[in-house]
């Protein structure tokens, strides 16, 4: 299994378990974060700079100061804790660390520094910062050297991974037990830099509780195997992309060339737009959509479909078709302006896909944009179980679900990804692995984690991410998927 993943109350849970250990979780969590900023201060000649927050994450700031200072690095402090009002575990950490003889700044001291740390306040803000915090967070931004944050980038919702107004942007990111979402998912990526996991010693306690998890090979890697010399192309599946209508065929077109060269084995296109072929991928059948739905053994169906009453028939129909079903784009918009098809996805037995961005999501879920985007992965597993399906929540941070309760966070993919069609792709991708006989929560992991690989591999190669295009994806994940058959 990949890197479990932890949202806040489980790693409550976790601390109060242990919280009468023999060694604390705050001395681990110190010490963990002494070593790293010692390695991190290798060449640096001024001290460290260490912000101690009123809670717990600043008592984490003073165990590493005092383990820093017998190192003999001695750290500079910045802190106005109250030890009247500070938790015990902190206060100790606290008196410890005057008992060291260490003594805090009230203010930023002048000078150079070398690493500067972040202990504020990690994992326990659920407010904006403002006063002389939100000083001290715009200080330490302004910082051009080394930037640790211990847990959580102070400002940053560990849970979300919404920025609270001003936040800290590390360079580097320590975070104590296990990953949460926040640090991989909306602003989390742009705010923790290279992140690292000190597990204080509850490893194998994490892995039995986590439900989420980092997507990997791992996740798929026992469908990942060359194919047998004596097949043809009925052993891979067929693929039917319903939607092209007028002015909107480019979307159906990139999802049936994204499947065919992920390896389906026909892809079918069923186009409200009728067109005899298409000249760039002419290995593609346009059919008639009822004959492609009745035909194809997996359904793809929004890329480009709009909102016509037509539309909504040919949704229906493949909502009854008893056969794996991938809704997307104006399919999902459809579904969620029509309750019974809601119904009827619900009572599916064939496995069901959904890939909202999270407009869409917002619609499925009758809520505005901001509440989904508030905690993505409790909006991905409440669409998960209301509609019996395998989701994807795209974005920063793409969010799949499983209707178990199961879900992943995939950190593969780049800003090259926020391009026109991209998602089109996307579903082309999962509806070919699906026609080649993947299950669902595996096809969707796989085509997901595959998209963000295709998105690497073009950024290597052009220097960048700016300008990447839908249609450049294709054969970059047609390359980097046959890579990974090589490597399995």
């Amino acid at each position: 299994m990949s890197q479990p993943i932890l949202r806040a109350d489980q790693l409550r849970d976790l601390e109060r378990r242990h919280a009468s250990d023999h060694s604390p979780l705050m001395e681990r969590a110190g010490k963990a974060a002494a070593e790293l900023i010692a390695r991190l201060q290798h060449g640096l000649a001024a001290a460290p700079l260490i912000f101690a927050g009123p809670g717990n994450n600043g008592g984490d700031g003073f165990v590493a100061a005092r383990l820093l200072h017998q190192r003999g690095l001695r750290p500079l402090v910045v802190s106005r804790a109250d030890p009247g009002s500070m938790p015990a575990d902190a206060l100790r950490a606290w008196n410890d660390w005057r008992a060291a003889g260490g003594r805090e700044h009230r203010e930023v001291p002048p000078g150079r520094y070398g690493v500067v740390v972040d202990a504020l306040f990690g994992i326990g803000l659920t407010r904006p910062l403002d006063g002389i915090y939100g000083e001290w967070v715009s200080a330490i931004n302004a910082y051009g050297g080394p930037i640790l944050a211990l847990d959580c980038p102070s400002g940053l919702d560990a849970n979300s991974g919404r920025r609270y107004g001003a936040a800290v942007r590390a360079s580097h990111t320590l975070t104590f037990i296990a990953l949460k979402p926040g640090l991989l998912t909306l602003d989390g990526p742009d705010h923790c830099g290279a992140l690292s996991v000190a597990d204080l010693q509850l490893g194998d306690e994490v892995k039995t509780v986590a439900r989420g998890h980092i997507i990997g090979q791992r996740d798929f890697a026992d469908r990942l195997h060359p194919r047998r010399r004596n097949s043809h192309k009925g052993s891979y599946g067929s693929v039917a992309v319903i939607g092209g209508a007028s002015g909107l065929a480019g979307a159906a077109l990139l999802s049936g060339r994204a499947a065919l060269k992920l390896g389906a084995g026909r892809v079918y296109l069923g186009m409200l737009e009728r067109l005899a072929i298409d000249p760039g991928q002419p290995e593609l059948m346009l059919r008639g959509i009822d004959d492609a739905i009745a035909t194809a053994d997996v359904l793809a169906v929004g890329p480009g479909l709009g909102d016509s009453a037509a539309a909504a028939e040919y949704l229906r129909q493949a909502i009854a078709a008893d056969k794996p079903l991938l809704i997307d784009a104006d399919g999902i918009n459809l579904l969620a302006m029509h309750p019974s098809f809601v119904r009827q996805v619900a009572r599916r037995t064939a496995a069901t896909v959904l890939t909202p961005h999270p407009l869409e999501a917002a619609r499925l879920l009758g809520r505005n944009v901001d509440s989904v985007q508030a905690d993505r992965v409790a909006s991905t597993l409440e669409l998960a179980a209301r509609y019996h399906a395998d989701v994807a929540l795209k974005g920063c941070g793409t969010i799949v679900a499983a209707a178990s309760g199961d879900w992943r966070i995939n950190t593969s993919g780049n800003p090259g990804l926020a391009a026109a069609g991209s998602g089109d792709v996307l579903t082309g991708f999962a509806a070919a692995l699906l026609a080649q006989g993947w299950p669902a929560t595996a096809a969707l992991i796989g085509a997901v984690h595959l998209h963000g690989a295709a998105a690497d591999r073009l950024a290597e190669a052009c220097g960048g991410t700016v300008g990447i295009t839908a249609s450049e994806l294709p054969d970059a994940a047609r390359a980097t998927f046959n890579q990974w058959i090589a490597d399995a």
